[in-house]
């Protein structure tokens, strides 16, 4: 077997096709004026997944990227494999790579009887931005169990170990557990995978509508305890700093906002959920990370408290606010 491998598109080809019709989001303003404007597409659905509000182009179809974890999750408990809280969490996570959060990968690990030379995620430093000057300061470099994914990669080959699949392909097309990863996908969103490709960890990424990921949180956010899905949503609430990490715009959601569930992703992607099954998601055009959490706060305003330091941001000159970023 070998990874998934992607044929290089062909940019024009792709964009005859027709591209996303996005909406100004965000905005930078300066002064007096506008500086710069994000668009990007969204959506809310209600408790009973009707659509609330709807931005953009909330059809086309996105690659949710990290956000797409929790779910990722939800599967490898279904299938039998016992983590603690903390592992769970981590399993979600996009982890800022602190030393916390190494050792509970490792512990994942560890549990399972697996050495650090069964990851099979990219090398990286830790990605946040406080871990990783500790880590250079400390003379670190980059690795695997410090890369951001690392959390998710143990889980996998716990599973992969539980179940006695072939360890070294993993992440090779035709392992039952990318089978298992897809099913679980589109069970939770509602929603057929119409194309894939490879994320940066290694693990596939799956083609979804902002409504099937939306759909896919508030199954997780409004699951019944004890559940596999619950289990996911009760260890992302309890262990925030490890769903992301200190300074990190999802763990502050999730610490302000009670019972919300939120995951971020590469290229703009936001999804959150709220324990009613209210839930939203978010992709920004550019794939500009700083317009993520204003739009996302903004639209979760209108359905519970939100704090004002992420509905906007400010923008400085010399050293005071002259400006702020914030949802039009």
């Amino acid at each position: 077997m070998t990874r998934i491998e992607t044929q290089l598109p062909d940019l024009h080809a792709l964009a005859a096709h027709g591209l996303p019709q996005h909406v100004p989001l965000v905005a930078a303003t300066r002064g007096d004026a506008i500086e710069s404007i994000h668009y990007g597409s969204a959506v809310v659905l209600g408790p009973d997944g009707s659509v609330l509000e709807s931005r953009g182009d909330t059809q086309a179809l996105y690659y949710p990227r990290s956000a797409l974890k929790p779910l990722f999750a939800v599967g490898l408990l279904r299938a039998g494999l016992e983590l603690s809280d903390e592992q769970i969490a981590l399993a979600a996570a996009s982890h800022s790579g602190s030393q916390r959060h190494q050792d509970v990968a490792r512990s994942t690990l560890e549990a399972a009887g697996l050495s650090l030379q069964a990851l099979g995620n990219s090398t990286d430093l830790p990605y946040g931005t406080a871990e990783q000057a500790a880590w250079l300061a400390a003379g670190g470099s980059a690795t695997q169990l410090a890369q951001n994914c690392s959390g998710k990669h143990a889980a996998l080959l716990a599973l992969c170990k539980l179940k006695g699949w072939d360890l070294e392909s993993y992440l090779c097309e035709g392992h039952p557990l990318l089978q298992l990863l897809r099913e679980t996908v589109e069970e939770l969103t509602g929603e057929d995978i119409a194309g894939q490709s490879t994320d940066g960890c290694g693990t596939p990424v799956y083609l979804l509508s902002l409504p099937a990921l939306a759909r896919g949180f508030a199954r997780l956010a409004s699951a019944a305890q004890g559940t596999p899905e619950g289990r996911v949503a009760a260890a992302m609430r309890a262990y925030p700093e490890l769903v992301a990490g200190e300074g990190r715009d999802v763990t502050a959601l999730m610490r302000k906002v009670p019972g919300a569930i939120a995951k971020d992703g590469f290229e703009g992607i936001q999804a959150v959920a709220l324990p009613d099954g209210t839930a939203l998601a978010v992709k920004i055009a550019d794939g500009g990370d700083r317009a993520r959490m204003p739009v996302t706060a903004a639209l979760l305003a209108a359905h519970v408290r939100v704090p004002e330091d992420l509905l906007s941001s400010p923008a400085l000159g010399g050293g005071k606010p002259v400006g702020r970023l914030a949802a039009l």
